[in-house]
């Protein structure tokens, strides 16, 4: 019995090991971001986002407190919304608005126009793999985010790296600009899964018809036959997977 208890720590050790590995930074330049998500009373989305974008004006118009808002207008989270801010680090944290009236002014005057708080989580981004150079800060010129989240099979998370650096690769080899990342969570959820994320960023829906010969592309700079392999690979890593379509709210943001 001890020895398939060892058996068995040894084994979670080495899948999570391998996660850890995957998310390790070369140095302390590391991008993260804090994201809640949030059910809005429907019947009182005036008042939210009058308070909402007055508290985020007033306490994270800037810098690594900077909020974000995001409406989600598709997939199984549909209807609600995304507060996020960053790009911080841990410790960003430390320092972040809470003395001043800001906790006060959160709980006043936002959350009695919240039905739920989901989750809160921490993404940080692989900035080796990462095709973000040509975004400034300025949400408004990518305001629609394409996020697919992915589910790690247990056992499997040796994969992840080579998975992700394939397509890395293929993005950035693709004529025009197309930015593009993937990020990791911080911290497990049990059931809830949402371990990665990748957000495609697009200035517009018309985006969403441009088409850049993804399998050819790809292809073109991994080989034949390569794609295929490449889902094969997909569907042994990842349990699960789904997507998301966030909007840009500036009426509700910081800036």
């Amino acid at each position: 019995m001890i020895k398939k208890c060892n058996s068995l720590l040894m084994m979670v050790a080495i899948v999570f090991g391998t996660m850890l590995t995957v998310n390790a930074q070369d140095d302390s330049s590391y991008e993260m971001w804090e994201d809640i998500m949030l059910t809005p009373d429907n019947t009182k989305l005036k008042v939210l986002e009058v308070n909402m974008r007055k508290h985020n004006q007033t306490y994270h118009n800037a810098g690594p407190h900077k909020a974000t808002v995001y409406n989600i207008t598709s997939g199984p989270n549909a209807g609600k919304i995304i507060w996020e801010m960053g790009a911080l680090t841990y410790p960003d944290l430390d320092s972040r608005p809470s003395v001043g009236g800001h906790d006060e002014d959160w709980r006043d005057n936002v959350m009695p126009y919240i039905k739920k708080m989901h989750t809160v989580e921490y993404w940080k981004a692989d900035k080796t793999k990462n095709n973000t150079d040509m975004l400034d800060g300025d949400n408004s010129k990518y305001p629609i985010l394409y996020v697919r989240y992915f589910e790690v099979e247990p056992g499997q998370g040796f994969n992840i790296n080579t998975f992700f650096k394939k397509i890395s690769e293929a993005v950035k080899a693709l004529d025009g600009v197309n930015p593009w990342g993937v990020y990791y969570n911080e911290f497990q959820q049990g059931d809830l899964g949402r371990h990665i994320a990748t957000f495609s960023f697009s200035p517009n829906w018309a985006d969403f018809d441009r088409d850049v010969n993804w399998v050819e592309n790809f292809e073109k700079l991994h080989g034949n036959n390569s794609w295929q392999a490449h889902i094969n690979l997909r569907n042994a890593t990842f349990s699960n997977r789904w997507d998301e379509i966030w909007v840009y709210d500036k009426n509700m943001s910081g800036d």
